[in-house]
């Protein structure tokens, strides 16, 4: 286990978007990230809110990253992939207490 500072940043975009989040996150640090496909359950009156049509066919890009490049790295992804591009992404992050598998191999038992 590990104590190390990570931050989990989720973004939500629309299908086939992903390697925009992706490009983006990379560009700031990140090293690779879980794209898992889902779909959105939004309504009509969030459309009307936003003035955007809202797809229902999604990717999540889940990015774990070193606490100290969040900001840059949420940044690029609203820049490349926000609502305002054709991906209409959204982005958030989470904080991470612990890790595991991260870093150096862990050491085999002894029989």
């Amino acid at each position: 286990m590990s104590d190390a500072k990570y931050e989990m940043v989720v973004c939500i975009v629309n299908a086939g978007y992903s390697d925009l989040v992706m490009d983006a996150a990379r560009s700031e640090g990140a090293t690779g990230g879980t794209v898992i496909h889902a779909r959105g359950t939004a309504n009509k009156e969030a459309e009307a809110i936003f003035q955007i049509t809202i797809q229902p066919d999604k990717d999540a890009v889940l990015l774990l990253v070193p606490a100290r490049i969040k900001d840059n790295v949420l940044h690029a992804i609203y820049q490349k992939a926000g609502l305002d591009s054709a991906g209409q992404g959204i982005a958030f992050s989470l904080p991470v207490s612990k890790t595991a598998g991260l870093g150096k191999k862990p050491r085999e038992k002894k029989e």
